[in-house]
C-alpha cells in the first residue's frame, strides 16, 4: 500500500525518547512505526504502528523493514534511537558486556542503516537520524563503553553521510545531554566489581540519577528530532536542549586543560 504522506521508522519507540519521537513526528504528519523488542505491552500511541525489532539481530532488522516497505511503499525517515546504557569502571566490565551495548547501539544503528539504504538510494531520497549524545563528544567516567559506542556512532554518521549524500540520502546526528527518562533503570552493572572502585561507583551512579531528574523533558529532544528530519538543508550535528549545546560549545573552545578538571568536577572526582 503506498501513501501520500512520508514515513518514519523509529527504533526504540516504546518509552522515552523515542516515543516522544514518534509522536512528534505524527504531528509533523508522519506515517510513523515505531518498534519495540516487544510490542504486546508497549502502550498503543495514535498515529504509530508498533511492530517487533530487536535491533541486535540481522533478520530481525532486514524483516522489519521490508515489513514497512511492504505495508506503506517507502521510508523517508529512519530514527536509530534503540539502545542501551552501561555503568561501572572499564576494568570492572566484561568483554560479554561490552560487546552486547556495542551490538544494540553501534551493529544496531549499522543493521537498520544498512537495510534502508537500498531503499532510499533507488527513490533517491531520505534521511537517517542517528540518535548519539554529549558523551560521544566528551569522555564519560565510569561509563566508558557507552561513551565509545556514542563516540562511534559519531564517526559512522558523518562518514557514512559523505558517501550517500550524492544519491540524496543525509545521515545526520541528534546530540541529546541528561534527558528525564528511564535510561538509568535500564544501565547495566559490571559483572565483575572491584574494591578499587567502589566508592566512586557509587557517586557516579548518583552522578547520573540526579542528572536525569534534573535534566531535559524528552519532548525536547523530540523537537530536534523533527527539526533534524524536515530541515531542507541539515545540519551534520543537532544538539538537543541548552545543556548540550553548552557542553558542545564548551568541547570545542576550552583550553584542553580546563575542559580536563572540569569533567572531574562534574563527575565529582576523586584528586
Amino acid at each position: 500500500m503506498a501513501i501520500d504522506r512520508p514515513v518514519a521508522l523509529v527504533t526504540g519507540a516504546s518509552t522515552g525518547i523515542g516515543r516522544a519521537g514518534a509522536r512528534a513526528l505524527v504531528d509533523a504528519g508522519y506515517e510513523v512505526v515505531g518498534t519495540s523488542r516487544c510490542v504486546a505491552g508497549v502502550a498503543p500511541l495514535d498515529g504509530v504502528t508498533f511492530m517487533d525489532l530487536d535491533v541486535a539481530d540481522d533478520e530481525s532488522a532486514t524483516d522489519v523493514v521490508e515489513r514497512v516497505i511492504d505495508r506503506f511503499g517507502r521510508i523517508d525517515v529512519l530514527v536509530n534511537n534503540a539502545g542501551i546504557g552501561s555503568a561501572g569502571a572499564a576494568e570492572e566490565r566484561s568483554l560479554v558486556q561490552d560487546r552486547h551495548v556495542f551490538n544494540v547501539n553501534v551493529f544496531g544503528v549499522l543493521r537498520m542503516t544498512r537495510a534502508v539504504l537500498p531503499h532510499m538510494r533507488a527513490r533517491g531520497g531520505g534521511r537517517v537520524i542517528n540518535i548519539s549524545s554529549v558523551l560521544g563528544l566528551i569522555p564519560a567516567p565510569y561509563g566508558a563503553v557507552y561513551a565509545a559506542s556514542k563516540h562511534a556512532v559519531e564517526g559512522y554518521s558523518e562518514s557514512l553521510d559523505h558517501e550517500v549524500r550524492e544519491h540524496g540520502v543525509r545521515v545526520v546526528l541528534v546530540e541529546p545531554a541528561y534527558t528525564k527518562t528511564g535510561f538509568d533503570a535500564g544501565v547495566t552493572e559490571p559483572d565483575g566489581p572491584l574494591p578499587a572502585y567502589a566508592v566512586q561507583r557509587r557517586i557516579a551512579d548518583d552522578v547520573l540519577s540526579a542528572g536525569i531528574r534534573a535534566g531535559d523533558d524528552p519532548g525536547v529532544v523530540a523537537q530536534v528530532i523533527v527539526k533534524a528530519a524536515t530541515d531542507p538543508k541539515p545540519k551534520t550535528r543537532y544538539t538537543a536542549g541548552t545543556t548540550a549545546a553548552q557542553i558542545s560549545s564548551l568541547r570545542r573552545i576550552a583550553p584542553s586543560r580546563f575542559f580536563d578538571r572540569q569533567i572531574r568536577k562534574v563527575n565529582k572526582l576523586a584528586g
